[in-house]
Parts: structure tokens; C-alpha cells; sequence
């Protein structure tokens, strides 16, 4: 008798059915990116604060960073920004050293699920080289700010793992609000409010 195959897909929210190892862009909607994202944790919750730190918040974070870095940025350069971690809205949000460990396997699939979610938002699969250079910067920068004001991690500390920041908190508008974390409500709001700002019609 044959054996039945895996499943591979999750019902979503939206009705959607997301095939994880051949997702379609057809079935990516920003209603559940921004639920999933906001109900993530960084720092496996490890953080101070009433609630955590959501992705989404983070995704916001670096987004205002890379905007701090490159002022002339265009949307589409910021909507690659703020969706640089989207595919954790169904694979939940590993830290670095654990997806080292974890292979090929998990970095083939998350980078697929991101080209999906990519091309339905009217980007290109695949980020330009420097412009992905750049949200990795941030992205480091976002780590940095975030294990120093959240984590419990000492300055030095975090500029031995993340390197050392080239914008202090204070150059970015409003970084007290954006450090502080959100209820869940709110960065699921604010995620939709920010990605339908910069959205592409695809």
C-alpha cells in the first residue's frame, strides 16, 4: 500500500492553504503575515517588558533603520525591508546559531517562502545584492538596540555578536516608541498600516 504523503501545507487564518515547501504567492495574504508576525516572539520572549517583542515590531525597527541609513531609499527598498523576516509568520522565529546548526534544509525553505512573499507584494524574488547588504546591516543594528534595551545583554556584550552600531537610538524618530514593545493588537495593526503604504500592486 502507498503511503500517504506528509503534509506540507497549514490552513491559515484567511482560508488559505500555504504549502510550505512550494508556497504560491497566490496563497500569501497580509492579513496572516500580520497575525503570525505580531504572535511571534523575539528572543524566544526573553525580553523586558508587559509583552513581547514581536517580529512585527522588529520588522518595523529595521525598516526605520534602513530609512535612517539610505534616506533616499525607494518604497520598494523599504517593502523589501519590512518583510525580511515575513516568512516566520509560519516558521516562527529561530535564533542564528540554532538555523546554522539546523542546515540547508531550513534555509531552503524559508528562502523559498520569501520569494513567495516577495512576488506578492509586487517585488522581485530576490532582493538587489546591496540592497539585501543594507537590511542585513539593520538587521544587526535591530539586534543590537534590542539585547541591550530588552535582553538583558551588556553594550559590550552585544557589540562582540552583533558588531557595533553605526546609528545610536537617538538618530532614529520616535526610537523610545519603537523599542517599547506593543501589545499584540498594535503591532498587528501597524505591520498592516506600514505594508499597505509601501505595497506594489503586483
Amino acid at each position: 500500500m502507498a503511503r500517504t504523503p506528509s503534509r506540507a501545507w497549514q490552513r491559515m487564518l484567511s482560508g488559505r492553504r500555504l504549502d510550505l515547501l512550494d508556497p504560491s504567492p497566490l496563497d500569501v495574504e497580509l492579513s496572516d503575515i500580520a497575525h503570525g508576525l505580531a504572535r511571534v516572539a523575539r528572543w524566544n520572549g526573553q525580553t523586558r517588558g508587559d509583552y513581547a517583542f514581536s517580529v512585527a515590531q522588529h520588522s518595523i525597527l529595521v525598516l526605520e533603520i534602513v530609512s535612517a541609513m539610505s534616506p533616499e531609499i525607494e518604497d520598494a527598498g523599504r517593502l523589501y525591508a519590512l518583510l525580511h523576516d515575513a516568512p516566520e509568520y509560519v516558521m516562527g522565529d529561530i535564533i542564528s546559531p540554532f538555523k546554522a546548526a539546523m542546515g540547508g534544509n531550513y534555509r531552503d525553505v524559508e528562502s523559498r517562502l520569501l520569494g513567495a512573499i516577495h512576488v506578492r507584494f509586487g517585488l522581485s524574488a530576490i532582493a538587489p545584492r546591496a540592497l539585501a547588504k543594507t537590511i542585513k546591516r539593520a538587521d544587526r543594528e535591530a539586534a543590537f538596540f534590542e539585547a541591550v534595551n530588552l535582553a538583558g545583554f551588556e553594550p559590550d556584550e552585544a557589540r562582540k555578536i552583533f558588531g557595533e552600531p553605526t546609528l545610536a537610538g537617538f538618530d532614529l524618530p520616535g526610537f523610545e516608541r519603537l523599542i517599547r514593545p506593543w501589545p499584540t493588537q498594535q503591532a498587528h495593526d501597524r505591520f498592516i498600516e506600514v505594508c499597505e503604504s509601501l505595497t506594489i500592486e503586483a
